[in-house]
């Protein structure tokens, strides 16, 4: 075994102090600096790209084990619009693995169950979570909070804003040069790209573009001033073609989404009137509740987007990692929302991946490309399954033909289905994250 890390990488260093980092199969040394902010060349030893759920749930996991992050986020501040995210209990037991989910359990509601009812209101199902799986815990979690409660919980100046990420470039010693649009440079010795479906951290990998998967989604989040008066369960309504489901994040906001077939993604529509009117017109017909949460929307919560996925198939997509650099989330593995996993297997994994590094780092048997190849090898296995799933979800709940919607409401939702097996994903377990050194 040997020694590659002489301090904690977390350990504050001056100006120009070396430390050696095991890559490969030599001990090589990186000049430790502040990422410059414009003009430039800066030296970091871990970069993440992209200040979302995924990046920063993992500088949080690397912070926990001592390694010290540098996170670049293109927008000017930390993107908290948009409105909310499901967590399963695997999402729980990582926000507990890194000690935030006692304070973020306190804003939002736990949420019992389940209904499930056709667009005329007619109850097809209901489930009860606890019925099924005594250890499940879901909660609807607004985005805005989860970020900002996540970023706390960093150092000083480790996100670095208003840094958009132009151009990478391997050098021969296996550093990633990170050209940024303002001009300055970072020369990282490892990056995780946490850049989201759009990631050019992927495309520089190799990745291809997300596919589009022919159904796309308005989203909001309703506000009940004098509190919603919903239960605390979730409410999904099917129809043909078309699917509507809405459930209480607190005692005074309920998310709501609205996914139908379209063949193309038609035009950009970023005005809230119109994505309201367009909303409303899809559910015209359905419970009068679903009209009323769409007109107590603030415009700023409103959006209407495609769903995409990419299918990670073995022998034909790129790994995850690619010398010192490595994919986190839906940079890696975009996926549709119909499991309710996609912020859930962002969070998983990132405290993979950040014990496997943390492990390279200071000192383990597997050298930093050994340690992100076990890391893709691993969340591969579960990733795909949980991609190719959650699309097949998607297409069977978006059937059109009338024959086959009755059967799924007369005899497949109120005879046929369990939730128990369908919840069988979010079974994963995550230890406390505790490193020699926090900073």
């Amino acid at each position: 075994m040997a020694m590659s890390l002489v301090l904690p990488i977390s350990s504050p260093s001056p100006l120009g102090r070396r430390f050696p980092v095991r890559t490969g199969s030599k001990p090589v040394c990186l000049n430790v600096s502040r990422a410059q902010t414009s003009g430039g060349d800066g030296e970091e030893r871990v970069v993440i790209v992209g200040a979302g759920i995924g990046g920063l749930a993992t500088a949080v996991s690397l912070h926990r084990l001592g390694v010290r992050s540098v996170v670049l986020e293109q927008a000017e501040s930390l993107r908290t619009g948009g409105t909310s995210l499901t967590l399963f209990k695997n999402g729980w037991r990582v926000l507990d693995a890194i000690s935030v989910g006692p304070q973020l359990r306190t804003q939002f509601l736990e949420i019992e169950g389940m209904v499930v009812k056709n667009g005329d209101g007619r109850e097809l199902r209901t489930f009860t979570f606890k019925d099924e799986d005594q250890s499940q815990e879901v909660r609807a979690v607004e985005r805005r909070v989860l970020l900002e409660t996540l970023a706390n919980q960093l150092p000083p100046e480790t996100i670095k804003f208003s840094s958009k990420l132009k151009t990478i470039q391997s050098n021969v010693n296996g550093d990633t040069q990170l050209e940024l649009e303002d001009g300055s440079k970072l020369l990282a010795k490892i990056v995780i790209g946490c850049d989201g479906i759009r990631s050019k951290v992927a495309t520089w990998m190799g990745f291809s573009e997300p596919r589009y998967v022919g159904h796309c989604a308005f989203r909001g989040l309703g506000f009940y001033p004098e509190g919603q008066p919903f239960q605390s369960k979730v409410n999904y309504i099917y129809g043909r073609g078309l699917r509507a489901g809405y459930v209480p994040v607190s005692s005074t906001k309920v998310y709501w989404f609205i996914c139908f077939n379209s063949p193309s993604l038609g035009p950009k529509i970023t005005d809230p009137a119109i994505l309201k009117r367009q909303a409303k017109e899809l559910v015209s017909t359905w419970p009068k509740d679903l009209q009323d949460l769409i007109d107590l929307t603030p415009d700023e919560t409103i959006s209407r987007t495609p769903l995409v996925d990419r299918w990670l198939w073995p022998g034909v997509a790129p790994p995850a990692s690619k010398g010192r650099v490595v994919l986190v989330g839906d940079a890696w593995h975009p996926m549709t929302p119909n499991l309710g996993q996609g912020a859930c297997c962002a969070l998983e994994d990132s405290v993979v991946l950040a014990n496997k590094l943390a492990n390279a780092i200071n000192g383990g048997s597997e050298s930093v490309e050994e340690a992100m190849e076990s890391y893709g090898s691993e969340r591969w296995s579960r990733a795909f399954p949980l991609t190719v799933r959650a699309n097949l979800v998607g297409a069977l709940l978006q059937w059109d033909n009338p024959l086959v919607c009755s059967v799924r409401d007369n005899v497949v939702i109120p005879k046929l289905v369990r939730l128990g097996p369908m919840l069988e994903h979010t079974n994963f377990e995550c230890e406390p994250l505790f490193g020699s050194s926090k900073t």
